[in-house]
């Protein structure tokens, strides 16, 4: 699977941003469906109610609804790693929503990721494996 982070999400449903067009034709042509966080998906969601209001918040859900989005769920054993990676990268500075992004490469083994933020270029999976960042044009 693909991992999808906030950016991208918004991206996706914010018709104003740049790179809409290119991003949701990638999505569009992937064969399998996103997969992201519940901290990913508030932050795209509380960013589209500011930016679009609901019918923005309607289509990021929809996303989810026609299972183009899947939510991996993170665990209460995560939590401690969570912080250790929050810790490691604190002069980025990482927030919440981006180490889950880390955790759930390192549980699932899945490097590709699609994200506007370049600090993934930086992160290691299990503090060795870089990500594989997919360029869209």
């Amino acid at each position: 699977m693909i991992l999808c982070d906030a950016g991208v999400l918004l991206c996706l449903v914010d018709r104003t941003q740049p790179q809409h067009k290119s991003y949701r034709d990638a999505v569009m042509r992937l064969a399998s469906p996103l997969l992201t966080t519940w901290s990913c998906l508030t932050e795209a969601m509380y960013l589209s109610l500011h930016r679009g209001g609901w019918t923005m918040q309607k289509q990021l859900g929809q996303l989810l609804l026609d299972k183009l989005l899947i939510v991996y769920e993170i665990q209460e054993r995560d939590y401690s790693r969570l912080l250790e990676l929050m810790e490691q990268y604190r002069d980025r500075p990482m927030d919440l929503a981006d180490a889950t992004l880390v955790l759930v490469a390192e549980r699932t083994g899945d490097r590709q990721i699609l994200t506007l933020d370049s600090d993934f270029l930086f992160y290691r999976i299990e503090n060795q494996e870089t990500f594989d960042v997919i360029r869209v044009q």
